[in-house]
């Protein structure tokens, strides 16, 4: 089966993004977080801009207040959140995020489940990594796990924050995204 993340039109030139990441953990420091890390590094690798990095614990308005802060920079495309995605009683990233969407993208939790199962089995099912739209900025809650951010990265998000990705990818829809805003009678 081909690798559908190597379809790439060359008639397209690559548009860096701004991506902040926001970890979510009552134990990470900034010199122990290994998932942001590796975000951090694959986000610079593949031409994009840390836009910010943070560390927050897990406290739902902590959480929020980080992520909504961050959709309502203009200056911010896309933010990336690591931690918080289990079932334990800390574990509130999704809880405190899903709320703020305007539009939740569920493929995204599918394909990292597929992703997840072919690397680690039925342990996927521990994760609820999820996905959505707060208003013009793609917001990904992935787990804490650095290989789950590299294999969210890697096979899902590189690809479709790559303009040159075909058939379609999320930056070819970024001009268009408060469409959905107007037309329910909010404005951007």
């Amino acid at each position: 089966m081909p690798d559908v993340n190597e379809a790439s039109d060359p008639d397209r030139q690559f548009i860096p993004l701004s991506i902040a990441v926001l970890t979510v953990s009552d134990t990470r420091t900034a010199q122990d977080d290994a998932s942001g890390d590796r975000l951090a590094h694959r986000i610079g690798e593949s031409g994009h801009r840390l836009a910010d990095r943070r560390i927050v614990r897990d406290e739902r308005t902590e959480i929020a207040d980080a992520v909504r802060g961050f959709a309502d920079d203009a200056t911010i495309d896309v933010v990336i959140t690591t931690g918080g995605t289990g079932f334990t009683g800390r574990d509130v990233t999704p809880d405190a995020l899903e709320p703020l969407f305007d539009k939740r993208m569920d493929g995204f939790s599918s394909v990292f489940h597929r992703i997840s199962f072919d690397k680690i089995g039925v342990s996927t099912i521990q994760s609820r990594a999820t996905a959505g739209l707060i208003g013009k900025t793609f917001v990904f809650v992935l787990p804490g796990s650095p290989g789950a951010c590299a294999d969210a990265w890697d096979h899902i998000l590189a690809a479709q924050l790559d303009y040159r990705h075909k058939p379609c990818n999320f930056v070819e829809i970024m001009p268009r995204l408060d469409e959905h805003l107007r037309r329910g009678g909010r404005s951007v």
